[in-house]
């Protein structure tokens, strides 16, 4: 038996794998910019666009689970091979769930633009976008590279996509608040600024299987979370403290 073809061979087969999953997150990449753009230039017919790269998306995942399925039924590989065979799945199934999480704030933008409904705070979104895509622009480059250190950079970064979340919050809310015509448009805001916040977490997830798929252990800190959406509440005196001034107080 010819075990150099055989293993050339074998690498042949990861290698694809690596293109594909980097050719995914490209498409997955492109795609937050151009429903980003759209949500900044408040552009119906662009975010419409987006919609169906997630179907090109999908058929991609599934190309690569047949593939490392079948990596794994005949080539039963060990160590660093299988770990990478491993988290290849793992990777593809955040990039897929970013896709999804874009797709679904295209819909949104295209809903309340035709709707000609409330856009207020729609420059911190974009903001937290952009930062989020900076964030999947070093996920595939630290995945490409094996490079631990950029993944451990990109994992300290979703914090700050967490703090952007909460500023969004407390301002979306208070829109509603101050008039109920904002309402509708506030709360498709409020669901767009959750998209991007969950697309940090999948692109933190790949980080965390980037370090594992290089070194073999989980990281041993848990990774800063500063979402507290969940623990804010606003009543109507925030509002009137937040409207008085010094004087007035």
């Amino acid at each position: 038996m010819n075990t150099d073809h055989i293993l050339r061979s074998f690498d042949k087969d990861l290698n694809k794998n690596e293109n594909l999953i980097l050719e995914m997150g490209g498409l997955v990449e492109q795609q937050l910019i151009q429903a980003t753009r759209a949500l900044k230039k408040e552009d119906a017919k662009l975010s419409k666009k987006v919609l169906p790269n997630q179907s090109r998306i999908r058929e991609m995942e599934a190309k690569l689970n047949a593939s490392a399925i079948q990596l794994l039924a005949l080539r039963q590989p060990v160590a660093a091979d299988l770990r990478n065979v491993i988290m290849s799945l793992r990777i593809a199934g955040h990039l897929e769930r970013i896709g999804k999480y874009t797709k679904n704030m295209a819909r949104r933008t295209h809903t309340i633009t035709k709707a000609e409904a409330f856009t207020g705070s729609i420059s911190t979104l974009v903001r937290m976008s952009e930062l989020v895509q900076e964030m999947i622009k070093s996920a595939l480059d630290a995945y490409n590279n094996l490079d631990v250190e950029t993944a451990e950079e990109i994992r300290s970064r979703d914090e700050d996509v967490d703090h952007m979340n909460n500023t969004l919050f407390r301002e979306l809310l208070t829109y509603m608040m101050e008039d109920p015509k904002n309402i509708a448009g506030a709360m498709h805001l409020l669901f767009i600024a959750k998209n991007i916040e969950r697309m940090g977490d999948h692109t933190t997830e790949i980080a965390q299987e980037v370090i594992y798929m290089v070194t073999g252990e989980w990281p041993a800190e848990k990774r800063p979370k500063g979402d507290k959406t969940s623990q804010i509440i606003f009543s109507p005196q925030d509002l009137d403290n937040k409207q008085s001034s010094p004087e007035e107080s």
